[in-house]
């Protein structure tokens, strides 16, 4: 691809939202890839400290985060970016005195650039950005999607398998409320030969509706009842958290939390060498400690720092800067 047609595409970025991963493509995907290993080169040479140089980026995070806003404000601040940093504003700003989530967007794009937003509610993202002029990114809303982590998981994937298509792997834990896995079966689906394995309690099964979705883009995708039908020939494994803060009866998350659990047990029965075992983190049970030592265990290493990654070439092709 010639060096005038990259900047063509890069251009396609320029100033606008990403809501979700409905509005990427294959190309799209591998162009963000492209330009998460040219920032990493970048890095390794102590250059492109200055490629956000101007920029001023406003993290309005609604919902309790550590990774996703800490690696926005990490990705803004390395490249030189500036940030206004606000979190549960829901307890501590006018939202308290009944401010609309419209009005406190408009309120800070006057000082930003760029707005990333969690929320949790479902939706809340798209409001955010028809009401804003400045571009919105979505870094997470309830149990709706969860972009940039799809974007990290599968360029994780890419760095290890040199691919993200015509890959095998199970998807596990929550996928009835689970934004990151709705975003990262999106993300699978746009490209070839890729099969997904779902574990997951009957109760927290993925939704009838994304199901039919997600089977008619072609994507395969089995429902299993036991690890023990877990395929031997998996590249990933991919394990979620039952999430306690989406259930409004305690003893109901007591009752299927940690009903799949990485062991090393497990490992040595389903695994195999070649395999990676992931997580969007947090974790709270579902992945033995003993797991973390193991060199296939990527989720305190790669996906934690291709989660910053990720977020700079994001921010970096929407702010025109690559």
């Amino acid at each position: 691809m010639s060096i005038k047609n990259l900047a063509s595409i890069n251009q396609s970025f320029y100033k606008k939202d990403l809501i979700s991963i409905d509005q990427l493509d294959p190309l799209s995907i591998q162009i963000i890839f492209r330009t998460t290993q040219h920032i990493i080169d970048l890095l390794q040479k102590n250059e492109g400290g200055d490629i956000l140089k101007g920029v001023l980026a406003t993290l309005l995070f609604f919902e309790p985060s550590s990774r996703t806003f800490s690696s926005f404000a990490a990705a803004i601040k390395r490249l030189g970016g500036v940030t206004v940093e606000y979190q549960n504003p829901t307890t501590t700003s006018s939202t308290v005195k009944g401010e609309t989530l419209e009005d406190t967007v408009r309120v800070f794009e006057n000082y930003s650039d760029i707005i990333i937003m969690r929320h949790p509610m479902t939706g809340a993202p798209i409001r955010a950005a028809q009401a804003a002029h400045a571009p919105v990114v979505n870094a997470g809303d309830g149990s709706g999607e969860h972009p940039t982590q799809a974007l990290l998981d599968m360029v994780t994937l890419f760095q290890r398998f040199g691919r993200v298509d015509h890959l095998k792997g199970v998807i596990a834990g929550d996928l009835l409320y689970g934004r990151t896995v709705h975003s990262l079966i999106k993300a699978f689906a746009m490209f070839e030969g890729n099969e997904l394995y779902l574990l997951s309690p009957p109760e927290l099964s993925l939704p009838p509706e994304l199901m039919k979705e997600f089977t008619k883009k072609g994507i395969k995708l089995t429902q299993l009842e036991t690890e023990k039908e877990i395929p031997t020939d998996c590249q990933f494994w991919y394990w979620t958290r039952v999430q306690k803060e989406r259930f409004s009866d305690i003893k109901e998350y007591e009752r299927v939390k940690n009903r799949y659990v990485v062991t090393p047990e497990l490992l040595k029965e389903r695994g195999n060498k070649e395999m990676v075992i992931m997580h969007p983190l947090p974790r709270v049970g579902e992945i033995d400690n003993r797991i973390d030592s193991d060199p296939r265990a990527l989720y305190l290493t790669n996906q934690v720092k291709n989660g910053m990654y990720i977020r700079m070439a994001l921010i970096a092709l929407i702010m025109g800067k690559l």
